[in-house]
Parts: structure tokens; C-alpha cells; sequence
């Protein structure tokens, strides 16, 4: 697989127990794609409440291999710990996501909806201030979401990087509501989908 591959890894905005198993999860995914010789991006990560925990994280994957890390981690992960932060709570099990995704899909549609501003970027002071508007915000109009890319001196090349960061923006977006959903689900006792995770972890959430 040539195309950059997105990877997802979100607790739903679940109890921190979920945040550390994304950040142990996140760990895991990217030593086995590095162990397979793909080229691994830290694309974004929202930390969590607690000292070493995330609420979300995306990668992105590029190399032959990246299908086959998607296969065997995408969908729901159940791991089973003792929770580290309250000693006495009698839950175990704690249920991430992890999600795929690629840009090229519905990238043209999609950019239907998009809005582009340019303005001028900002740069180091004195003579060296880029005077040009090179740099380019992307606003996805039905949802108000927006990203500035300025990391190029060539305002076409800021654009194409702001649509990709929007594009990783609203997938991201989408896939965490879906998620913040099953935690709720799983908050009311739904087993549904509790019943078929991908990959069951047993080991302490250190």
C-alpha cells in the first residue's frame, strides 16, 4: 500500500483508564510499524487528564506493510487491567478504538465545501519578514472548522498542506463522535459492540 494510511487511536472521551490504554496502544502500533520498515508520522495528539495518557492520537502509516498493521488493529480495543488510578473500582475492562482512514476517498467532494484564505506568514523579524500572503487558512464551511499552513514559501504548497490537515481534521473529527458514542453505549451496559473487539490486552495499565 503506496498511499499514507491515517490511524486513528481515540478513547471517546472515556475515564482515564481509556486515555492510558490509548497512549499504550498508540506505542505498540508504532514499535510493530517500525519493526515492519514503514514510515511512521505523529500527525496530532490530544493529551489526556492524567501524566502519560491521551484522549486521541492519529499516525500516519506509508508502506507495504501498512495494510496489514490496519488489519490487525482496526476496531475496538478491550484491555484488562486494574485500574491504576482507583485502587478500589471494581471495573476492568477498558475499550479504545482505532480507526483507519485515507484522504484520497472523497477528497474531491469533500473540497467542495472548503473555503480558502490567504494571509501573510509570519516569519522571523527585520528584513527576513516573508511579505508575501503565502500563507493559507482552509475553513470547511458547514462545520466552521479551520487550519493555517504556513510551512511553505509557496502559497499553492501551503493550500494542498492546508486541505490535507482539514481533510485529517474533520475524519478525526467524525470518528471521534462515533466513538464518544460506543463509550456512552458501553456506560449503559450496551455489549453490543463490547462483544467483538479486535484484540483483547490483558496486562497492568503501567
Amino acid at each position: 500500500m503506496k498511499e499514507k494510511v491515517y490511524l486513528q487511536i481515540t478513547s471517546g472521551r472515556g475515564p482515564a483508564e481509556c486515555c492510558r490504554v490509548v497512549a499504550l496502544v498508540l506505542e505498540r502500533i508504532v514499535r510493530q510499524a517500525q519493526a515492519k520498515g514503514l514510515k511512521v508520522e505523529m500527525i496530532g495528539r490530544e493529551i489526556g487528564p492524567v501524566n502519560r495518557t491521551l484522549l486521541s492520537a492519529i499516525i500516519s502509516l506509508q508502506g507495504a506493510a501498512s495494510g496489514e498493521l490496519v488489519d490487525e488493529w482496526e476496531g475496538t480495543v478491550q484491555w484488562i487491567a486494574q485500574s491504576p488510578y482507583r485502587i478500589y473500582h471494581k471495573r476492568k475492562n477498558w475499550f479504545v478504538g482505532v480507526h483507519s482512514f485515507v484522504l484520497s476517498e472523497n477528497q474531491e467532494a469533500t473540497e467542495r465545501d472548503f473555503r480558502y484564505e490567504t494571509l501573510r506568514a509570519s516569519g522571523p523579524g527585520g528584513q527576513h519578514v516573508n511579505k508575501t500572503e503565502s500563507a493559507v487558512r482552509a475553513v470547511h464551511i458547514p462545520t466552521g472548522m479551520s487550519v493555517v499552513a504556513s510551512d511553505q514559501r509557496s502559497q499553492w504548497q501551503n493550500k494542498k498542506l492546508a486541505t490535507e490537515r482539514l481533510l485529517v481534521k474533520l475524519s478525526s473529527w467524525t470518528m471521534e463522535q462515533a466513538m464518544i458514542q460506543a463509550q456512552e453505549n458501553w456506560s449503559n451496559h450496551n455489549h453490543l459492540q463490547r462483544g467483538n473487539p479486535v484484540k483483547v490486552i490483558q496486562e497492568p495499565l503501567i
